[in-house]
């Protein structure tokens, strides 16, 4: 392992990212110019090691060029999804203490409400044609110089997941002034020992660079020396294709992209030569033991299964050959040591169903959260992510459920309270339940179950009225995609709404 400015001296014209669908590519020696003239410009802003940026663009080159200005000039970079709203993202901005915040004109309706001149603002820059009230990033960037600045060190991600209170939390790594070459383990070990990654490596990265898995995979790749090809959105048909053209020997999907390739009509799905990949890494959301098996009798046993979180907490790991052993399992722990816990904090025995916590593992904290940060640890130390789950007497672990009724939705995390938070204010609702339904290709769909102030309203039209309310509030993939009624949803002397109650009647449905 290394960093992209050692291979900028090695072999400075080998393509280090290159766009799938233009072609547009940069190469090594300009993604080390790039990226220290954009850490000299972050300098020149005042801004120092341990300062946060945060970006809202699509997948494009420039996203990576200003990951690695920021890691080299040891900030901490928030990547935005550009599915969100104007308040989510407003949000998001605040909380991270970004000094600086950088878009495109492609995303400048979700950001341009948030530009103020007001004391402690950040500066918002755009790339390409900068719209009024915001600067030029390409502009004031190329002015700054080639050389690297002189008090490099390593900066991180802080990216966002789902909190308790449906607000989503900055996942946090204590900056340590380290080295900006400094290795990460987790990452070698799932792309250079697992998958086979190294510097012959072609890696094609279907998915939002915003997601941290994508994002950590297309810096490793570099860091190793490969070439990463980046699609500017997936489609199955063309990422088979770029698979072929490209020889691409590694890449990190989702279940659902597995599940899109496989409905394509055979003559087409089989038409494309994928033999060169190596390694097909998954993560982010549970795949159905019926569509891995499928893919690996198409690609061999080349799926490599990972469960973690953004939280860095502990890995488990599962090849194609172990999970062919043991089908349904995530893996066995790479990174901590899983343990079992009953809701005494009680060690399970192997088969017992409890919550899932990893000891001696890396620790981490939500950023402004204390309190959630405290619960996700126990008097041992042992952190989780509120998982469930068991594990078999070989040490693989089973996963049973998932933390507080997250939604994971073609491999994207969705947190039912704030949906909830934003339903319940409509005057129509008197009580609502929002959770995750069974949707063949992405896994889930959000379901709401709403109790309507007049059960005569009941039906289409409230709810198609309170779907668009929804949708004013909320980024879609956060909405609904059908409405139920109930007369009473389920809730308990105290108050308390039994979720599960109303959950379980789909995933029965399903499994009947």
């Amino acid at each position: 392992m290394t960093h992209p400015s050692v291979h900028a001296r090695t072999q400075p014209d080998k393509i280090a990212y290159q766009m799938a669908g233009t072609g547009k590519a940069i190469s090594y020696r300009e993604l080390d110019e790039l990226s220290n003239q954009g850490a000299q410009l972050f300098r020149a802003l005042g801004l120092k090691a341990g300062d946060h940026i945060a970006l809202l663009l699509e997948n494009r080159l420039a996203f990576m060029e200003i990951c690695w200005a920021a890691q080299r000039s040891g900030l901490y970079y928030t990547a935005i999804s550009r599915y969100l709203t104007q308040d989510e993202i407003a949000y998001i901005v605040k909380d991270c203490g970004a000094k600086v915040v950088i878009t495109s004109p492609k995303c400048a309706g979700q950001i341009k409400g948030l530009l103020s001149d007001a004391p402690g603002a950040p500066l918002f820059f755009m790339i390409d044609e900068p719209l009024p009230g915001f600067r030029s990033w390409d502009k004031e960037a190329i002015a700054q110089p080639t050389t690297p600045i002189g008090d490099e060190v390593a900066g991180y991600d802080m990216l966002y997941s789902s909190g308790t209170t449906g607000r989503p939390k900055g996942i946090k790594r204590e900056s340590e002034n380290k080295p900006i070459d400094e290795p990460n383990p987790f990452l070698k070990l799932l792309c250079a020992d697992m998958c086979g990654m190294s510097s012959d490596s072609v890696y094609l990265s279907p998915a939002p660079l915003y997601h941290a898995a994508p994002l950590r995979f297309n810096m490793m790749a570099i860091t190793l020396g490969g070439t990463s090809i980046i699609m500017e959105s997936f489609d199955a048909e063309e990422f088979l294709k770029l698979v072929e053209k490209h020889k691409v020997t590694q890449s990190q999907l989702v279940p659902t992209m597995f599940v899109r390739m496989l409905k394509l009509p055979d003559e087409v799905r089989l038409r494309y030569d994928v033999s060169s990949l190596k390694g097909a890494i998954h993560a982010a959301a549970p795949c159905p033991v019926d569509v891995k098996a499928k893919m690996i009798e198409w690609w061999g046993p080349k799926l490599i299964e990972y469960y973690a979180g953004s939280e860095g907490n502990g890995v488990t790991v599962s090849t194609s050959q172990q999970w062919l052993e043991h089908r349904g399992t995530v893996g066995r722990a790479v990174v901590g040591k899983v343990k079992i816990l009953d809701e005494n904090d009680e060690e399970l025995p192997t088969g017992k169903i409890g919550t899932v916590y990893f000891a001696d593992a890396p620790a981490f904290s939500y950023h402004n959260d204390p309190e959630k940060t405290k619960k996700a640890f126990n008097a041992k130390g042992w952190s989780t992510l509120g998982d469930v789950g068991y594990l078999d007497d070989e040490g693989f672990l089973y996963l049973t459920d998932r933390k507080s009724y997250m939604i994971i939705s073609g491999g994207v995390n969705i947190y039912p309270q704030e949906t909830e938070d934003v339903l319940i204010t409509h005057p129509q609702v008197a009580d609502v339940a929002v959770f995750g339904v069974p949707n063949e290709e992405m896994g889930e769909e959000v379901k709401a179950v709403v109790q309507p102030h007049d059960i005569g309203r009941a039906g289409k039209e409230l709810e198609g009225e309170l779907m668009l309310f929804c949708r004013k509030h909320l980024s879609p993939i956060k909405c609904p995609k059908s409405i139920d009624f109930e007369a009473e949803l389920p809730r308990t002397p105290t108050g308390k709404l039994v979720k599960r109650h109303l959950r379980d009647r789909y995933w029965q449905q399903k499994a009947g």
